[in-house]
């Protein structure tokens, strides 16, 4: 498994080319792969935080983000994919984004900006990390209305204030309103 503590960003694709343009049908297949690792990753999480918000609403959805959603990315990721979320506001510090990962959800951002709906907004290119080649790869994960909204919003109701308090002393994860660019998914393949 490819460790993010020590995440080193020695050399970069100069622009934000698709894989397609830099490695060929190579790089379209490790696209492929990364939208359906994610896919199958948010079809579960979905799952886990719809029975949570009917069984206890949002006071146990939090508990879920907190330990089953990283859990669900832990499980998926091996040596061949390493599966995390991230986010320019974060709710756990652990998840904070590295360097690489700072600069394209800034570009997110910008894109959103200009008019790019945020339900097709990805990025991928071909870096050195820790002296090897990776495939990287980032889709942005979008603020719905309900449920993101309930505990990343600008409304939250004081129970669900406290208990995000609670769980996320340094929470910076508020103030999101639907369409907002809530974070990104965050992939990296070795070449």
């Amino acid at each position: 498994m490819i460790k993010f503590t020590a995440l080193l960003l020695l050399v970069a694709v100069p622009t934000l080319a698709p894989m397609s343009a830099i490695a060929g049908d190579h790089g379209n297949h490790k696209v492929k792969e990364s939208r359906e690792a994610i896919k199958d990753i948010s079809k579960e999480m979905k799952g886990h935080m719809q029975r949570a918000m009917k069984s206890g609403g949002p006071i146990e959805a939090i508990e879920v983000c907190k330990s089953v959603a990283p859990a669900i990315a832990a499980e998926r990721s091996t040596e061949n994919m390493e599966i995390r979320r991230t986010s320019l506001k974060v709710r756990n510090p652990a998840n904070a984004p590295d360097e690489w990962e700072r600069k394209v959800l800034e570009t997110f951002e910008a894109r959103k900006a200009a008019g790019e709906d945020v339900k097709k907004i990805d990025h991928n290119e071909v870096v050195e990390l820790d002296g090897k080649m990776v495939f990287r790869y980032m889709k942005a994960i979008p603020t719905q209305e309900k449920p993101c909204t309930i505990c990343h919003g600008t409304n939250i109701s004081p129970k669900v204030t406290e208990a995000l308090d609670n769980a996320y002393p340094d929470d910076q994860a508020r103030g999101y309103k639907a369409g907002d660019i809530r974070g990104a998914f965050s992939i990296i393949q070795p070449m």
